[in-house]
Parts: C-alpha cells; structure tokens; sequence
C-alpha cells in the first residue's frame, strides 16, 4: 500500500496529518521536512523576545515525539528535488518514493528585496526556529533594529522589540502602519501607541544601500534621513511557495491553484494552508489553515467535505495597541466609516450594498468584537 506523503512540518502539515489519525486514517503515513521537524506555531515569532521564549521554549514537541504520536514516518532535513504526478512519486535526493496522495503544505516564505550596499547580506528575516536563534544571537549585542516593512509582521516584531527595551526604527513606503488590513486612522493610532513606547517612523520613504559601519549598519533614505542601527530585519511579508508545483505542471497562481476540496490541478495531489490558493483565495492565518485541515482530513477517510470560510478576523500582536480586523475581500467595492480616537479606534466597512463587509477593531475598542460580528453580512 503506498503511503500519503505530506511535504511539510508546520502547522498546516502537521494539522492534516493530525486530522487523518483523528478520522480512522490507519496506513502508512510519511511527513517530509527541509527543517529539524519539531512542532512549533510560526505566529509565535513575532511575540517570543518579550516572554522570554528561545527557539528550545517555542518548540513543543520533538521529531521524534511528533512521529510516536502520528505514527508516522518523518524525513527532516530533506528537500524533494521533484513530483512525476503521472506515476505519483517523489523524488528526493534521487531516490524515489511512491505515494498514493500527496499533500503540498510547503508553507510561505519571506520576500527578499534586492537590496544593495555591503551590509545587505547581514539584513536578517525571521520565518522559522533556526531564524529565530540566530536573531535572538545577533540581538545579545544589539539595542537599536531598524525593521524594513511597516506591515502586520514588521509592526508585531516593533512592538516585542519595543517592550524588550530596543529601539525601533521602522521604514517602508507605506502611507500608514499595516496599511493593507486597517483604515488610516486605525493605523494612525497604532503608529502613535507604538512611537509613545519609542518607536521612529519613516513612512512614505524607503531605504537605499545597507552600508556596515565600524559600529553597526547605515542606510540613507529616499527622503534624505539618515537611520543608523545595530542591526536590520525585513519584513515585507512572504510570497506562497509556489516553485515545487510549477516546476511539476501544476496550476499556480499567486498560491497553488485547488478547489474547494483542496485538489490541485492533478489527480491526488492536494494543498493547503500559506501555499495554497483555494478557489482563488489565499488566506495566510491561522483559522483558514485549521478550517483546511479538518476538511482535507475528512475527504481523504471518505467523506467528501469542501472548505467553507466563515468570517475570520485576525488578531494582530501588537499588545500596546491591540488589533482585531477583518478586511474586506480584495476588490470590494466601498468605503470605511471610522470613529474613535488614538486610545481606540471603531471601523466598519460598507461595501457598495451598504452592508457591512468588514470591520476593524482598536486598542480600548477590541471587546467589542462579539457584537460586530453579528453585525456582519452573511457569508
């Protein structure tokens, strides 16, 4: 009997083949990781400095552990070279494995910008554990971060920076903080909470060359500033991963392209969580990669379930000014109606039927969110 394969640990990978086990799933089952393979929630990054947490602390469980508790074949430190959809089966390290599904949950990862100057290859981007020691290493002989990109990753690692005790710069050509998820005055007010505890803003600019110093890094900006840290972090945000899927003939979009059973463009090869685009959403959050997972469990033990979004706000870890949002689709046509003031801010979206399409929620203002959820229109 050939196994499922699944091609990734992280949540997404982990969470389909917890889902399989829990619905009867008894057959051979193997996991294949490019890391060390041990349970962790990427989310946690972004908020570990100030708990004190190191890489060993966010990890939960062991290789070893996951597979006993899956009864499962783990592969860490592997990377597949191919898939031959035809004959279904994976090359790695040019030895060959057959599987009977193949689940891609091979994740996302970060953007790299072209950056120029002899410091740019020190710039850090933090997307896994062995990222995060090395900037926790890197942060031992640091007190000033320069962040490049002011979106929803940027501004969480600001403020875990910020109530360590660093000082933040952060740079990006954004009107406003988290500008793609929040109205502006939404993002006003988190940019003034976060300069209250220290933060320094260059908005609407961006950063040239990354130049290294006798102490630290330099860079001048496109306003003429001059930002000079101990250390750079990007953090533009991250792109699916798309290059095994296409390298393979599958259909790829922004995400990898399946349907609402999360069946990619070939027989038996399914995808979900960061990397996938599902009947033309990608959704990177946690709720639509749990959704995922408890529906691809039930299809693959023989209960045919499509993936049905409900409305899913996301709460950002901005803990000196809290953030709960649900952004309208892309593409709706509409408009924010925003009250409030800096201590919290109230927003709903109205799209062009007048009913409320999203809404964001803001420092002293977040409990109400039960409330408009009810406002909200059906799915």
């Amino acid at each position: 009997m050939k196994p499922i394969i699944i091609i990734g640990t992280g949540l997404a990978g982990y969470g389909i083949a917890k889902e399989l086990r829990k619905n009867g799933y008894g057959d051979a089952m193997v996991l294949v990781t490019r890391d060390d393979g041990r349970f962790y929630s990427k989310p946690m990054l972004s908020g570990a400095l100030f708990k004190g947490k190191s890489a060993d602390d966010l990890a939960s469980a062991s290789v070893e552990k996951m597979a006993t508790d899956l009864n499962a074949s783990i592969m860490p430190h592997c990377i597949v070279d191919s898939i031959n959809p035809e004959e279904h089966i994976l090359t790695i390290n040019g030895e060959s494995y057959p599987y009977s599904k193949l689940i891609l949950a091979v994740g996302a990862s970060p953007i790299k910008l072209p950056l120029k100057g002899d410091g740019a290859s020190d710039v850090l981007m933090v997307n896994n554990l062995i990222d995060y020691t090395h900037f926790r290493k890197r942060l031992s002989k640091s007190k000033r971060v320069g962040i490049i990109g002011p979106g929803l990753i940027g501004s969480e690692f600001a403020n875990d920076l910020l109530e360590s005790g660093y000082h933040v710069e952060l740079i990006g050509p954004d009107k406003w903080p988290i500008s793609t998820l929040l109205p502006e005055k939404a993002g006003r007010a988190v940019q003034k909470s976060l300069s209250d505890a220290g933060a320094v803003w260059h908005l609407e600019t961006f950063n040239g060359e990354i130049e290294k110093q006798e102490s630290g890094y330099r860079t001048e900006l496109e306003n003429g500033k001059i930002v000079e840290v101990d250390l750079f972090l990007s953090a533009v945000g991250v792109r699916p991963e798309v290059g095994l899927a296409r390298d393979s003939g599958l259909e790829v979009n922004r995400g990898i392209v399946t349907n609402d059973h999360l069946l990619t463009s070939s027989p038996d090869i399914y995808a979900l969580g960061d990397c996938a685009e599902v009947a033309g959403r990608n959704l990177p959050y946690i709720s639509p990669l749990m959704i995922s997972a408890r529906a691809l469990g039930m299809t693959l033990t023989g209960t045919p379930t499509p993936v049905i979004y409900p409305h899913m706000p996301v709460t950002i870890k901005t803990t000196l000014h809290p953030i709960v949002t649900l952004p309208p689709a892309p593409g709706t046509t509409g408009e924010w109606q925003v009250e409030g003031d800096d201590s919290g801010i109230v927003g709903r979206f109205f799209n062009s039927e007048n009913k409320l399409g999203g809404f964001c929620l803001t420092g002293n203002q977040i409990s109400q969110k039960e409330s408009i959820m009810k406002e909200m229109a059906p799915l």
